[in-house]
């Protein structure tokens, strides 16, 4: 028996026992027979019918009712032997009933929309917190696929992306997809406009039955066997963006389900859109410090080449003059010494220089080697505590020797510490790195200090800092930086 025609059933049944517990409670409190003003009692059961089981049960509840109160209390054992008066009160009873029935009836549908809108703005408003958090979009995919299931009853959601070269890529899946069609997984698009309605077949294992989706859609839930389902494109700024995908494979999903799923698709798409940006602005955000960084590096790596060596050349030359100058060249010796000092000291200028644009020392040593150095020349005494040995990412080592080499200098100037303690460790694919003073705290971003450059470099490339500075109480920020899905080779 099919979930449709249990209800039914039990809809009928419910029905009749509810008429006759009316008629058997009447009477007894009444066994020689009541007012007909207690023929009310039935309206409520036709109210209770409409609003459980809908309009159709309410008018047989209706009907049923009125012809109980007839032939129990109008004219026992006689259903058709109505006097005038009596016809008039089973027509004003049956009249009333139908009208409560209609009326509970649309109650019903009201209440039932009213509940609908409220679990999908619910669903909206937890994917649109996750796109506020700066959520990945992966999360933010899983979640819409999640929310989709659960408000539509669905045992399977898909979402899907139209990509350039004409196929469909698998964003996120909830349910029991399993290896049929993996997250990341590809497919042809037939026409990325296509609308598949409501579908049923006879078993979850038959697939579907009847007209679905060309392409993508048509595919997949040839794929996942299931017995209904609806899938409906997402359009953002009126262009095809993708597909959302729910299906069932033991129940049927409704017959509202076509326009329910549509509705939903179209309030999603300001979250997909908004969650498109966020992370086209950080993966931009991220392609300008790499390139900043690469510039710094290749400009290092020219001072070092080129400048440093050639004022090395002429510091020897002017030293290998000085050398040959004769004896009674004391003023010319004098002065080249000075010429040679003074090419010593800008090429030490230029050395200090070219080490603040990117330290040859962390290309060629590693982070740790780098933190050492940074250790060793700040003014206050530094605890430095790495817990990693092996290379990360060339993005991520730069990202936290400047940070480390920024909060440095900020504690030098401002926290009046007596001792920085800097922490660094990679659990879980997540570089920690965490800098503590024991200054006289109240550090604030918001007042632009060195802390803004070092929330925007981390927040570029996907990491998170928090602060904490209560005055006199010292000042400790901790980073997290995730270590997946940065790009650049190590070192």
């Amino acid at each position: 028996m099919t979930p449709s025609s249990r209800r039914r059933l039990t809809g009928w049944l419910a029905t009749i026992a509810l008429v006759a517990a009316v008629t058997v409670v009447i009477k007894l409190l009444h066994p020689d027979g009541p007012a007909r003003g207690l023929a009310v009692i039935y309206i409520l059961v036709v109210v209770s019918v409409a609003v459980r089981w809908g309009p159709a049960f309410a008018f047989a509840a209706s009907l049923l009712s009125a012809a109980a109160f007839d032939y129990f209390f109008l004219n026992p054992q006689d259903m058709f032997g109505l006097d005038l008066s009596d016809a008039e009160a089973f027509a004003a009873f049956l009249a009333t009933a139908i009208m409560a029935s209609q009326l509970a009836g649309r109650l019903r549908r009201q209440v039932r929309e009213a509940a609908r809108l409220a679990k999908e703005q619910a669903a909206l408003r937890r994917v649109a917190s996750l796109v506020a958090q700066g959520a990945p979009p992966i999360e933010v995919f899983s979640a819409i696929a999640e929310e989709a299931s659960l408000l539509f009853d669905a045992e399977i959601a898909l979402l899907l992306r139209h990509e350039p070269d004409g196929m469909s890529a698998v964003l996120a899946g909830w349910g029991s997809v399993g290896a049929r069609v993996p997250v990341g997984s590809r497919w042809p698009i037939a026409d990325p406009l296509a609308v598949a309605p409501p579908t049923e077949t006879d078993g979850a294992a038959a697939g579907v039955r009847s007209e679905a989706a060309p392409g993508a859609s048509a595919e997949i839930v040839h794929r996942l066997a299931v017995r209904s389902s609806v899938v409906r494109p997402i359009l953002i700024e009126g262009r095809p963006w993708g597909l959302i995908l729910v299906a069932t494979r033991s129940t049927t999903l409704s017959a509202d389900a076509r326009q329910q799923v549509g509705d939903f698709s179209e309030l999603l798409a300001t979250a997909i859109r908004n969650a498109d940006n966020q992370a086209e602005l950080r993966a931009s955000r991220a392609r300008i410090v790499a390139a900043a960084d690469e510039t710094r590096r290749r400009i290092e790596r020219d001072l070092h080449d080129s400048a440093q060596q050639r004022l090395v050349s002429l510091a020897l030359s002017v030293r290998a003059v000085q050398a040959a100058v004769p004896p009674d060249g004391t003023e010319l010796r004098a002065e080249l010494a000075q010429v040679a000092d003074g090419l010593v000291s800008v090429l030490d200028e230029l050395r200090e220089l070219a080490r603040g644009l990117h330290p040859a020392i962390l290309a060629e040593g590693g982070l740790q080697r780098a933190l050492k150095a940074l250790a060793r020349r700040s003014p206050i005494a530094v605890e430095l505590t790495v817990g990693i040995q092996e290379r990360l990412p060339q993005q991520i080592e730069v990202t936290a020797y400047y940070v480390v080499s920024e909060l440095l200098t900020n504690a030098a100037k401002y926290a009046q510490a007596s001792e920085i303690q800097v922490g660094v460790h990679a659990p879980d694919s997540v570089l920690l790195l965490s800098v503590r003073d024991d200054g006289i705290g109240g550090a604030d971003p918001a007042r632009g200090s060195g802390l803004v450059g070092v929330r925007d470099r981390v927040e570029a490339i996907g990491g998170t800092v928090a602060v904490h500075s209560p005055i006199q109480a010292g000042t400790r920020v901790d980073i997290e930086i995730p270590i997946v899905g940065i790009s650049g080779d190590a070192g």
